[in-house]
């Protein structure tokens, strides 16, 4: 299959939700889509090459050439479709995830550029808009390393993921229902923190109370969420990830623990340094007043839509 000649000239535009991971003790399995949102219009063109502008979070800090992180995916995803790349590609990118905070931006650029290729791709047989949803969530966990954020980000919501038993290069999700009342709060520091360099810390092995312990809440914690929010703060507790990270962080997790010692369920989003706090709609304020100046506070709820083409009338009303 290649891409029609006709094409050139071709643009869409697609949106992806930052997302935060684990959520305690979910460890590589659970993650929740933030309603903060990457934009990314890809273009075909006739000029050989890329071209690639960056605004908001990254600008000036991402490479704008073949290696940036949306255009090598790009590449990946045609590859693996088999579709024959393009001569030229101009990338409009319009980000507010932070970047290096642990809300997942690494996931939101992998996860645009697989919807962006599909779509340019012009494969509608494969679904609304011609994206095939869980061809993009295994490519986007294959290449993101851990399916957490990335799921999160391709199909909104409440999400968990698995490897599946036949093949452990097939990644599995469900969306999990999600409690009405159920909302978050998120504390953004200025500094950032790389998801390799937190991962680099871990212990290669674990005591088994220890998992034992962890996986009972897990399991509570997916309970929590769908169906008894007063069980936040004992569901969000873990033993696997955020200790052995305490010093590359140490003031996310201080903040942790006076938010958790006045009975908020907050936990590291993904991988830090932001601090994610489970809450109740309402009680958001009293979250906020604990956190100082030094802490960005977004409010961003949970969108149940996950990464999706933006429809062209949509895009040229947004333009014009």
């Amino acid at each position: 299959m290649t891409v029609h000649a006709t094409s050139t000239g071709h643009s869409v535009t697609v949106r992806v939700p930052a997302s935060s991971a684990n959520l305690g003790p979910g460890f590589d399995s659970i993650g929740v889509a933030l309603g903060v949102w990457d934009e990314c219009t890809a273009t075909l063109t006739d000029h050989p090459g890329i071209r690639i502008t960056v605004e908001g979070s990254g600008a000036g800090e991402v490479p704008l050439d073949e290696t940036h992180l949306v255009f090598r995916t790009m590449l990946h995803t045609w590859a693996h479709l088999g579709v024959a790349a393009p001569e030229g590609v101009e990338l409009q990118c319009r980000n507010s995830v932070p970047h290096g905070r642990g809300l997942g931006s690494s996931a939101t650029a992998i996860v645009t550029g697989i919807v962006a290729a599909q779509a340019l791709a012009g494969l509608g047989s494969r679904g609304e808009e011609g994206i095939d949803l869980a061809v993009t969530n295994n490519l986007a966990a294959d290449l993101e390393g851990h399916p957490d954020n990335s799921s999160a980000s391709v199909y909104g919501g409440l999400t968990l993921s698995w490897t599946d038993d036949r093949d452990d290069t097939v990644t599995r999700t469900v969306r999990a229902p999600l409690h009405e009342d159920v909302d978050v709060v998120v504390l953004v520091p200025a500094e950032q923190l790389s998801t390799a360099k937190a991962r680099s810390v871990l212990p290669s092995q674990v005591r088994l109370g220890d998992a034992a312990r962890n996986g009972a809440r897990a399991a509570l914690l997916i309970h929590a969420l769908g169906h008894d929010p007063a069980l936040l703060l004992p569901a969000t507790r873990e033993w696997l990830h955020q200790e052995p990270r305490r010093p590359s962080y140490a003031a996310s997790m201080a903040l942790v623990d006076r938010l958790r010692g006045e009975g908020h369920a907050a936990v590291i989003s993904g991988a830090g340094p932001s601090v994610l706090v489970l809450t109740t709609r309402g009680s958001q304020d009293a979250v906020v007043a604990m956190a100082d100046d030094a802490w960005t506070t977004l409010t961003p709820g949970i969108p149940q839509t996950g990464a999706h083409v933006v429809p062209a009338a949509a895009t040229a009303s947004s333009s014009g």
